[in-house]
C-alpha cells in the first residue's frame, strides 16, 4: 500500500463573505492548514463520493500580491428538485490581497493579522455600480412558493439569507455560469483561493520545478503513476499473491480526523472487505488480521531539501539534496513511522528499481513534522515506512522541486509494488 494526502495549506471562502471598505469590495476567507501566508500555499483534494469514487477538487491558494481566482465546489438544484455536486474553477484573475506599500509601514519582519489584513479585493464599488448585464435567470420553483389564484402570494420561508445577500452577486453569477446553471439554482459551494499561475520547468537546465502544491501532490502523482506503470505488463499479475494499493487522503493539514482524513476508519474498513477476496477464504473470522500481518505501507509526503540559505537548520549528516532520490524520513519519537526494517525492505526495493535514496532527521533542537504514517501505523498494525521527495518552500504558495525525483518516485513506487510480494518473507523480525 502507498498513503498519501491530496490537501495543502489555502483561505477558504467564509459562509457570509460580502465585504466591502473604503470603496473597494472584497472577500471574507479563513485559513486551512498551516500555510507561510505570507506567501499563501494552494490545495487540490480528492473526496470520496459513493462506493468510493474519487471526484477531483481543485483546492487552491493565495498569496499577498498574487493573481488569484476561486475552486472547488458548488451544489446546484436541479428542475426536479435534486441537488448535485458541481466542479467549479474559475480560470482568470478575480481576487488579489495587497500588501502596505514599504513607506508606510517600514517592518524589519512582515507581519499581519490574519483576521482584519487578509481579506482579498475583488474589485471597486463604483466598477461595480456601473456594471451592466441580463438580469440573473429565474431557479426551479420551490413548493412552499404554491398559491390559488384567491390568495395573496407566500413568501416561502428561508432558514439562511439568500446566497447573493451572504456572497457577492458577481461572484455567484461567476460561480453560475461556470456549473451552466441559473444562478438561483445554487444553493452553497465550498470555494479555495489559488494562485493563477501555472506550474513551470525552471532552473539553468531545466532541472527545477516551481509549482503550487507539490506538498503533495507530488508523491500523490508519483504513487498512482507508479502505480499504473507496475500493470503495464499483460503478465504483471501472473504471480502476485499480494493486492496493489494507493490511498490519497483529504485534510492532512489540518489533523486528518474527518471522514476523508486518514485518521478516519475509510482504509482499514477498505482492507478489511480486499481480505476476505480471493479463493480458499472460506474461513474470514481472522483473515483481516493475517492480510495486515503481511502488509506494508509506504507513507509517501514530501520531505525537505537542504536550503542553502539556511543551512545550520539542517542536521549536520543529514541534508538532503534536490534530484539525488527519494528520503526515507526518520524520528526517534515516532513522529515518522519508520524502523530499521522497513528501511532494509525499501532499500532492496529502491536496489531492484536502481533508485538512490537519502535519510533524514531533524536536529534535536528543531520541531519535527509529521504525516499519515504514524497514524495509519497506528490503525492498522502493519508495517510503515516514511519518505518523499525534497522540495523547498514547503507550504508556500509557490515551491522549488527536482526534475529527476519526479522519475525517481514513480519507479520506486513501480519498483515496489512489482517486488514486494518476493522481498516481504526475507525481512525476518522474531
Amino acid at each position: 500500500m502507498i498513503g498519501a494526502h491530496t490537501d495543502s495549506p489555502t483561505l477558504r471562502v467564509k459562509p457570509v463573505s460580502k465585504k466591502q471598505a473604503e470603496g473597494f469590495i472584497q472577500v471574507g476567507v479563513e485559513t486551512y492548514g498551516g500555510g507561510l501566508w505570507h506567501t499563501c500555499a494552494v490545495p487540490p483534494c480528492i473526496e470520496l463520493g459513493p462506493a468510493g469514487v474519487a471526484s477531483v477538487l481543485l483546492n487552491p491558494t493565495p498569496g499577498f500580491d498574487r493573481d488569484l481566482s476561486i475552486a472547488g465546489r458548488a451544489m446546484v438544484q436541479t428542475e426536479k428538485g435534486d441537488y448535485l455536486q458541481k466542479l467549479i474553477r474559475i480560470d482568470r484573475p478575480i481576487l488579489r490581497i495587497p500588501t502596505l506599500a514599504i513607506h508606510l509601514d517600514r517592518q524589519e519582519t512582515f507581519t499581519f493579522n490574519k483576521e482584519t489584513q487578509l481579506s482579498p479585493i475583488a474589485g471597486l464599488v463604483a466598477a461595480d455600480l456601473n456594471r451592466t448585464g441580463p438580469p440573473p435567470e429565474p431557479g426551479p420553483a420551490t413548493p412552499e412558493s404554491s398559491t390559488t389564484s384567491n390568495e395573496t402570494p407566500k413568501k416561502s420561508f428561508a432558514p439562511l439569507k439568500a446566497f447573493t445577500e451572504r456572497h457577492h452577486p458577481y461572484i455567484v453569477e461567476l460561480i453560475a455560469q461556470e456549473a451552466g446553471v441559473p444562478v438561483a439554482s445554487v444553493i452553497d459551494f465550498e470555494m479555495i483561493l489559488y494562485d493563477t499561475q501555472k506550474a513551470c520547468i525552471g532552473g539553468l537546465n531545466n532541472e527545477l520545478i516551481f509549482s503550487a502544491r507539490l506538498d503533495n501532490l507530488g508523491m500523490s502523482y508519483c504513487s498512482t503513476v507508479g502505480l499504473i506503470n507496475s500493470l503495464s505488463s499483460d503478465t504483471a499479475l501472473d504471480n502476485e499473491d499480494c493486492i496493489r494499493l494507493i490511498s490519497l487522503f483529504d485534510h492532512e493539514e489540518i489533523g486528518s480526523n474527518t471522514a476523508q482524513g486518514a485518521d478516519s476508519n475509510f482504509l482499514p474498513a477498505f482492507v478489511r472487505r480486499l481480505s476476505v477476496i480471493g479463493p480458499g477464504n472460506d474461513d474470514t473470522r481472522t483473515a483481516y488480521e493475517q492480510t495486515l500481518a503481511t502488509s506494508f505501507l509506504l507513507s509517501a509526503d514530501m520531505a525537505h531539501s537542504v536550503n542553502p540559505n539556511y543551512a545550520s537548520k539542517y542536521e549536520t549528516d543529514h541534508k538532503p539534496e534536490m534530484n539525488k532520490g527519494t528520503v526515507v524520513k526518520i524520528n526517534a519519537n515516532a513522529r515518522y513511522a519508520t524502523n530499521s526494517p522497513g528501511i532494509v525492505l525499501i532499500q532492496e526495493v529502491a536496489r531492484r528499481g536502481e533508485v538512490p535514496l537519502q535519510l533524514f532527521v531533524v536536529r534535536n533542537d528543531s520541531s519535527c513534522g509529521s504525516t499519515i504514517g504514524p497514524m495509519l501505523a497506528a490503525a492498522l498494525g502493519a508495517r510503515t515506512v516514511d519518505l518523499g521527495n525534497p522540495q523547498l518552500s514547503m507550504h508556500s504558495i509557490r515551491e522549488t522541486g527536482g526534475v529527476y525525483d519526479v522519475g525517481y518516485g514513480v519507479k520506486l513506487f513501480e519498483s515496489f509494488f512489482e517486488h514486494y510480494s518476493h522481498l516481504q518473507g526475507n525481512v525476518i523480525v522474531d
